[in-house]
């Protein structure tokens, strides 16, 4: 299966072309590229991907759909700020692009399959004690989740969407897309310059590891605390990793306009820095030395999130499920996870020894209350498994938009385990759920909650209590351990 995701058939280059030129309006191909590599750099199940430099009336000059009007007051001092807690990146735009393009027939393909896989699952599901799967529903969802794989308008779409989210936050950041080029068939965005993270989890993240970390797990919660907009296949080759060089301190206040679009004249130290860690690549040793000289150097690191055709958001009932969810997992109260699992599934009165199962997940919970979330202490893999079996024997069915945020969740073990095994996610949820409280003087909260949304509410109070109890007890623990509670005689 895994050759099918980057090394699947390719169609012939002619096609391509064909495809392009009508995306453009029959302008020639020669007329639209300065530079144009026929070998794909992927090919997946869908469609293919190239790398093309465009023609300088076509390319973009800096990232001018996120910043139309001149910053005020308030967003020169809060960039300030930002440049020196986590430093502002100083983004160069890419001259080169990226380009899917759809394979031939491949929508007639889909639907064949697609029929195939209905038929089957029709069959199953006449099999006695096999409804409760509902397979023909299974089947349908999975349709929708193809097609909008089949339209790249949607996927530029997303991207304009996340860069929209982003553009006030440090470090993450989303290719800019060519929307007017963009077709049902082919997808023009800037070329993401940079190393896929599976390389940092091969090789080491040295000196970044934790930065890497940190920065990763901090954009997926904002995508699913604040955005309600998350990306559902955050696996390590969609996840880029670029080096910059911070931004100075500006020292204007006055009114006018401050230019902060790249000059002329600006160099991409992107390719420069990337150069040098391409030669250590599968040499441990040698990358690590390599990362610390760049971190010598001032380098920091960005991450570029790419492959945007999957989100999810869920609706409001389906937001509050998970949000309940995510507080009784918090508060390690397994129980009342498992009975909130029953209740709000698709079909409840399917489910079978409904206590039981209740049971089964405080047990669960229990177990791995002593290492907390700490992804380095716990296999949220394994756990997943024991989950998945417990649902299956006895017949808890979930929403497919909830398990695919679980699933995203649970793909952050690989990454997080691998650049910093202390990771804690509900410790990292909790400034983003204050972030949240501050905003307009809270009034993203005290929205949420005239709509009678309390799920964001109750857990940032759970993670608060929880995160002091433990203080408490690490307190407590402290005072015994250097004898502070006896009297001082």
């Amino acid at each position: 299966m895994s050759s099918l995701h980057s090394n699947a058939p390719a169609h012939s280059l002619a096609a391509t072309k064909r495809t392009i030129v009508k995306a453009f309006d029959g302008r020639k191909f020669e007329e639209i590229f300065d530079e144009f590599q026929e070998k794909p750099l992927g090919v997946g199940a869908i469609a293919q991907v190239y790398k093309a430099k465009l023609k300088p009336d076509i390319a973009i000059q800096g990232d001018n759909d996120m910043d139309p009007d001149p910053p005020n007051l308030r967003q020169r001092m809060r960039k300030n700020v930002d440049v020196l807690v986590k430093s502002t990146p100083s983004r160069v735009p890419s001259s080169y692009v990226a380009i899917k393009v759809l394979h031939p027939k491949v929508e007639r393909i889909v639907r064949r399959d697609l029929k195939i896989m209905t038929i089957f699952a029709a069959i199953i599901n006449a099999i006695p004690t096999m409804e409760w799967l509902s397979l023909p529903d299974e089947v349908v969802q999975f349709g929708e989740m193809m097609r909008l794989q089949l339209d790249l308008r949607i996927e530029s779409a997303n991207l304009t969407m996340f860069r929209k989210k982003f553009k006030d936050r440090t470090t993450a950041w989303f290719p800019y897309p060519y929307a007017s080029y963009t077709t049902r068939q082919v997808l023009i965005e800037e070329f993401a310059q940079g190393i896929p993270l599976a390389a940092f989890l091969e090789d080491g993240g040295g000196v970044f590891q934790q930065e890497i970390a940190d920065e990763g797990l901090d954009a997926f919660l904002h995508m699913l605390l604040i955005d309600n907009f998350i990306h559902a296949d955050l696996h390590p080759g969609n996840i880029m990793v670029r080096f910059y060089k911070p931004e100075q301190i500006s020292l204007s206040f006055g009114r006018h306009k401050e230019s902060t679009s790249p000059t002329a004249n600006s160099i991409d130290v992107t390719e420069q820095v990337l150069q040098q860690l391409r030669p250590h690549r599968h040499n441990p040793s040698a990358w690590l030395n390599e990362l610390q000289k760049i971190d010598a150097e001032g380098y920091r690191p960005q991450l570029i999130f790419i492959d945007t055709g999957l989100v999810t958001a869920l609706n409001q009932t389906n937001r509050t499920n998970f949000l309940d969810l995510f507080k009784a997992i918090a508060e390690f109260d397994g129980y009342r996870a498992g009975h909130l699992m029953v209740e709000r599934c698709r079909q409840p009165d399917a489910v079978i020894d409904k206590e039981v199962f209740a049971l089964k997940m405080q047990h669960l919970v229990l177990g791995v209350k002593s290492s907390t979330f700490a992804l380095g202490n716990i296999k949220i893999g394994d756990v997943l498994n024991e989950v998945l079996s417990m649902v299956r024997a006895h017949h808890v069915r979930m929403e497919g938009d909830f398990v695919n945020v679980v699933i995203s969740i649970l793909l952050l073990e690989g990454i997080g385990r691998s650049l910093d095994p202390d990771l804690d996610l509900f410790k990292s949820a909790l400034p983003i759920l204050r972030q949240l409280g501050a905003q307009s003087g809270g009034k993203g909260l005290m929205d949420a909650l005239r709509r009678g949304d309390t799920g964001l509410l109750k857990v940032w109070v759970g993670l608060e209590a929880r995160k002091f109890l433990q203080a408490s007890a690490e307190q407590v623990e402290s005072c015994v351990r250097y004898d502070q509670l006896s009297p001082n005689v």
